[in-house]
C-alpha cells in the first residue's frame, strides 16, 4: 500500500495493530478521523491517553475500575459469597447484561494455554485461591468458555481449592462447546447462569 504521507502511513500502521483491523480498514478509519473536526480527534486521543494513564484494576476481583474497588464489589447489595470466575472484563459485561447474576466476579485475565506460553502463574489464580481459603466464598461458578483451555483452567482451579468447604458449579451448556461468552445472546447466557450445574457433574460428562 503506497502512501503520499509518512504521517498518514504511521497512523495507519498503528491503527492496524488493533484486533480485527487490517490495513484497509485502518486506512478508512484514519481518513474518517481526518475528515472530522480537529477538536473531535483531539478528544478521542485525550480520552485514550487518560484511560491508559489513570485506569485501575479492582483489588478484590481484578475487574477494570476507576477506583480501588469496582462498582460491583463496592455495591453492598451484591452477594460477596457467590463468585463467578471469568476470563476477562468482556465476560463480566456479557453476564451483567443478562441481569440474572447478583454475586461478584473474579477476573482471571486469561486462561491456561501451554501452546501460548500461559501458565497458572500468569493468571489471577493465587488471589482466587486465597479468597476461597479465607472462607468468604460459599459458591464458585466457573464461567470460562467451553474450550480445551477453559476446561483446563477450570480443572486446575478446582484441584487447588479441593478439600475446602465450598460449592463449585459451572454454567449450563446452553453455551455451545467452543463458544466465547461475549458472543452468546443474553437470554441463553442468563439461563446458563441460573441453571448452573455442579462442577463435578461436568467432569463426568466429558
Amino acid at each position: 500500500m503506497d502512501f503520499s504521507s509518512k504521517l498518514l502511513e504511521n497512523a495507519v500502521n498503528e491503527m492496524s495493530q488493533l484486533p480485527g483491523i487490517g490495513k484497509r480498514t485502518a486506512l478508512r478509519l484514519v481518513l474518517h478521523l481526518l475528515r472530522q473536526p480537529e477538536s473531535q480527534t483531539l478528544q478521542l486521543s485525550q480520552s485514550l491517553q487518560k484511560m491508559r494513564e489513570e485506569i485501575n484494576f479492582c483489588r478484590r476481583c481484578h475487574n477494570i475500575s476507576d477506583s480501588e474497588l469496582c462498582e460491583i464489589c463496592a455495591n453492598p447489595n451484591r452477594d460477596g459469597g457467590l463468585v463467578c470466575v471469568v476470563e476477562d472484563i468482556r465476560d463480566v459485561m456479557a453476564i451483567e447484561n443478562t441481569s440474572q447474576f447478583k454475586g461478584q466476579y473474579h477476573v482471571l485475565n486469561g486462561k491456561i494455554s501451554p501452546m501460548d506460553g500461559i501458565g497458572p502463574g500468569d493468571l489471577n489464580i493465587p488471589s482466587l485461591v486465597e479468597k476461597v481459603k479465607s472462607g468468604e466464598v460459599r459458591e464458585l461458578i466457573f464461567a470460562l468458555s467451553s474450550t480445551l483451555e477453559g476446561d483446563t483452567t477450570n480443572f486446575y482451579i478446582f484441584k487447588q481449592i479441593e478439600g475446602h468447604n465450598i460449592t463449585t458449579t459451572t454454567i449450563a451448556r446452553g453455551i455451545s462447546v467452543g463458544d466465547e461468552l461475549e458472543y452468546a445472546d443474553e437470554v441463553t447466557l442468563g439461563r446458563s447462569i441460573l441453571n448452573r450445574i455442579p462442577f463435578e457433574s461436568s467432569l463426568k460428562s466429558t
